[in-house]
């Protein structure tokens, strides 16, 4: 029986609580929008699968709580996980402040991962506090890469999680890639350990 996907991933969506992390999620594997979620306690999941340039991918998408008593819960679920999804809210200063500490509990948590961060609720152009070109200064200094969303309005939602699934898809191929010259390294060096013996002889 032939396999649904080609590859499988698990992506991971953190931030503050109140930031839209849920209504991304929601609006992702869904194309849905409730403005009344209630904070989530502990992580829920959802499915959905993309096609990348012929590949099935299909997506294990991870909503974290953000609120600072849940965060003992959410360490677990970094294990396995290929993808981050770091989020802020435009029109919360603090939300943006706390990235930082997002990425910094990425790397105690995560050896090698791809990150994305995400400014959403980027829909109130007079309730914006957090601006682009200060955004994007920090996470070019990050060297990550950065997108506006609404999940309100559906801006930008698919383009991003089809941007973090790219860069998973490619640092798969790198690592392949990778394993394939060690593998042949290893390989040379047994043939010329061999070689070089039976000239000994």
């Amino acid at each position: 029986m032939a396999r649904e996907y080609d590859h499988l991933f698990k992506l991971l969506i953190i931030g503050d609580s109140g930031v839209g992390k849920s209504s991304l999620l929601v609006r992702f594997a869904e194309n849905m929008f409730s403005g009344n979620y209630i904070t989530t306690i502990g992580v829920d999941f959802k499915i959905r699968t993309m096609n990348i340039d012929g590949q099935k991918v299909k997506l294990q998408i991870w909503d974290t709580a953000g609120q600072e008593r849940f965060r003992t819960i959410t360490s677990t679920y970094y294990r396995g996980t290929h993808g981050v999804i770091v989020v802020y809210d435009v029109t919360n200063g603090d939300s943006f402040g706390n990235v930082k500490r997002w990425l910094h509990e990425i790397q105690q948590n995560c050896d090698v991962v791809d990150r994305i961060l995400v400014g959403n609720k980027n829909d109130s152009p007079d309730r914006k506090v957090v601006l682009t070109e200060d955004a994007q200064r920090f996470s070019d200094q990050m060297g990550i890469r950065l997108f506006e969303t609404s999940a309100k309005d559906n801006i930008n939602v698919d383009e991003m999680f089809e941007a973090i699934t790219r860069q998973v898809l490619e640092s798969k191929k790198r690592q392949k890639e990778e394993q394939s010259n060690a593998n042949n390294d290893t390989i040379n060096i047994r043939r010329q350990h061999t070689k070089s013996k039976k000239k000994c002889c």
